[in-house]
């Protein structure tokens, strides 16, 4: 009877921790939203949660568990709390919608580097030697690229400007030798993400 007695107490204790885990995930999330519209008061935004995900060596996505009832639209930008770029809503049901990540190949998006104002267009590298990683082309070939620059969007119908994309880690001359190319480490932690920020206005 002790050991079971014993047992019970640790296991209310493990669901007492589960629930402090669970309001302190809340609380930071709050406070994030808090603090990125404080940040951005001209940006409407929706969070959501990713419910579920999918990934090749071509395409990377995930679902949200948020959509049209609540003003989700194909089109929309998916951001974390520090104004990182996650990536594009591809599809809006009622209640869920589909991002396509920016480490998925196919999406093609107008940056600069910040320090130095070079752009170019960035998107998922499909190389498995860089994969989880994000390619700038059509650099100037006169261009001065230094690590940990950081790349920033350039402003689109799609995006708005400065969202942080990633930095730096690697650069070299395209195939023509006309342009160069730069390596961008995604600044968004693609991989684990729980929770997104998705931009209505």
């Amino acid at each position: 009877a002790e050991n079971e007695a014993l047992k019970s107490q640790i296991a209310q204790m493990q669901e007492d921790n589960r629930l402090a885990d669970s309001i302190s995930r809340e609380n930071d999330r709050l406070r994030d939203l808090l603090e990125l519209k404080d940040a951005n008061p001209d940006y409407e935004l929706v969070d959501g949660y990713i419910i579920a995900r999918s990934s090749t060596d071509w395409t990377n996505s995930f679902t949200v568990d948020r959509g049209t009832i609540h003003g989700i639209k194909e089109g929309m930008v998916a951001i974390t709390a520090n104004g990182e770029v996650v990536g594009l809503v591809t599809e809006a049901g009622s209640n869920y919608c589909t991002v396509k990540s920016i480490l998925d190949s196919s999406l093609e998006i107008s940056a600069t580097i910040a320090a130095s104002g070079y752009s170019g267009m960035v998107q998922g590298a499909y190389t498995s030697e860089i994969s989880g990683h994000l390619r700038m082309n059509y650099l100037p070939s006169s261009a001065i690229i230094r690590n940990r620059d950081q790349v920033v969007t350039a402003g689109s119908t799609v995006y708005p400007r400065n969202l942080i994309l990633g930095y730096v880690v690697d650069a070299g001359m395209g195939d023509t030798g006309v342009a160069k190319y730069a390596i961008i480490e995604p600044a968004a932690d693609i991989a684990h993400l729980e929770q997104v920020f998705i931009l209505t206005q």
